[in-house]
């Protein structure tokens, strides 16, 4: 159960990728005080849990409305994850991507900082993949938003102290990292691919 729980802490962190938002945060805040930045900090924070959370305990159920089958979401979610994964490796990565986005300095909160930078459509997947109703008991998918307010928060006093975060890694240093998170993340991917063709196989539609 402990290496399920630290095995799913470390799988949120890839794709949340809480070090990555530092850069796009501190770019979408440079021109405020040091209180509007904590206001930004915390609110775009309570806004991709939010999201997330909104995701956990609807996602699925939008899906299955839709009548998406379970295999099809399981290997449509490790595709999705897949791509979102080789952006990470292959693309400019995701500090300078996001900051690109940014073109009023007065809603930062919301676009880029909350979405895409926190609650990117790669977490948005990853969390109903980890809470498929399928699968996961209610008191594991219970867990499981425990375990990603834990991985939110944990963005949130890095984007505190970002300045010092900054100073300490830099901004090639964050982009190493978010590299390797998209690495450990292409993995858990196609495993997820592998999985959903392996029960297709077994039991065809």
């Amino acid at each position: 159960m402990l290496g399920e729980i630290i095995a799913k802490i470390f799988f949120l962190i890839a794709v949340i990728d809480p070090l990555g938002s530092v850069p796009v945060y501190l770019e979408a805040t440079k021109n405020f005080n040091e209180r509007q930045k904590r206001k930004v900090a915390i609110r775009a924070s309570s806004i991709a849990f939010g999201i997330l959370l909104f995701f956990i305990l609807l996602g699925q159920i939008i899906l299955e409305s839709m009548e998406v089958s379970l295999v099809a979401f399981q290997i449509s979610g490790g595709l999705i994850l897949f791509l979102f994964a080789l952006t990470m490796i292959f693309g400019e990565g995701k500090p300078e991507s996001e900051k690109h986005m940014i073109k009023d300095y007065k809603h930062v909160t919301i676009f880029p900082v909350a979405i895409p930078s926190i609650a990117s459509p790669g977490a948005i997947m990853a969390v109903v993949i980890l809470t498929d109703n399928h699968i996961y008991t209610i008191q594991q998918q219970a867990v499981t938003s425990l375990l990603v307010l834990f991985v939110i928060i944990l963005t949130m006093l890095l984007l505190l102290v970002a300045n010092r975060v900054q100073r300490n890694v830099g901004e090639y240093g964050i982009t190493v990292i978010s590299k390797i998170m998209g690495l450990i993340l292409a993995s858990y991917a196609i495993q997820n691919i592998l999985s959903g063709l392996k029960e297709f196989f077994a039991n065809p539609l």
